[in-house]
């Protein structure tokens, strides 16, 4: 997404785009808030209030809003455990253990919402987590749980077939706190691919095949609250949520 809003804004002159070495989330939202742009210039994150007053956001959420759908990467032994659950009562009563990352916005959301919550620092630890029986379920985002679990290439890792956490969650690219002509950049160039159809195409692109093969118009759908938001974010978010089934049509095309 960065690459198409930097090409639809030529005026601005040039670009390259070069990847940053590995950071957990909140190493890089560190040096993005110092704003010396050593390891790094934009992210792309959920956001939060916190993350909004810190940083400079870019508020068109980067996957259309599809990062607050999330489904439970688990072990294949622990799929029983999951039987009968068709609500958040349900969940709770199951005594259903979620695996996050410490710094990722999600935790205190979940945590809300009254579900007990595992935390590492490191999103690479958390699947050994999994396998060793420290949660139940390790919550990944429909647009990128597929991508995951490519990468773990665990046969003992699956991903639970009926069930959707939902919740408000938009994912923003952020710059630093000055650096604004970037954000406007940016914001101007999503813009104008919103408008021309190839924002669409981008996310028929990167995200269909996950909505076609995660089954996502037949699972229980278990909406939680999020109260971590601006107002601008959460109307955003829900939002997303009241027009999940046109998205996934769209996606689905």
């Amino acid at each position: 997404m960065v690459s198409l809003a930097l090409q639809k804004t030529p005026e601005y002159g040039d670009f390259r785009i070069l990847r940053s070495q590995e950071l957990s989330q909140g190493r890089a939202l560190r040096e993005l808030a110092q704003g010396d742009n050593r390891l790094l210039d934009i992210a792309n994150v959920a956001t939060s209030v916190e993350r909004e007053v810190f940083l400079t956001p870019v508020p068109v959420p980067v996957d259309g809003g599809l990062l607050g759908f999330r489904v439970c990467v688990v072990t294949a032994e622990s799929l029983p455990l999951f039987e009968d659950i068709h609500s958040l009562a349900d969940l709770r009563e199951k005594g259903i253990r979620i695996g996050q990352g410490s710094h990722w916005p999600d935790t205190p959301v979940l945590i809300e919402n009254k579900i007990p919550v595992i935390t590492h620092s490191r999103y690479e630890i958390l699947f050994g987590m999994l396998k060793n029986e420290r949660f139940d379920c390790f919550a990944r985002g429909v647009s990128e749980v597929l991508n995951d679990l490519g990468v773990e290439n665990d046969p003992e890792l699956v991903i639970e077939p009926k069930l959707m956490l939902a919740y408000p969650m938009p994912s923003y690219l952020f710059v630093g706190p000055e650096d604004l002509a970037t954000a406007h950049r940016l914001h101007l160039g999503m813009e104008r691919a919103i408008r021309d159809g190839s924002f669409g195409a981008f996310l028929q692109q990167y995200y269909a095949a996950a909505v076609s093969t995660l089954n996502l118009d037949r699972r229980t759908m278990i909406v939680l609250e999020n109260p971590f938001l601006s107002d601008e974010s959460d109307n955003l978010g829900r939002q997303t949520l009241r027009n999940l089934r046109w998205r996934l049509e769209l996606l689905g095309r």
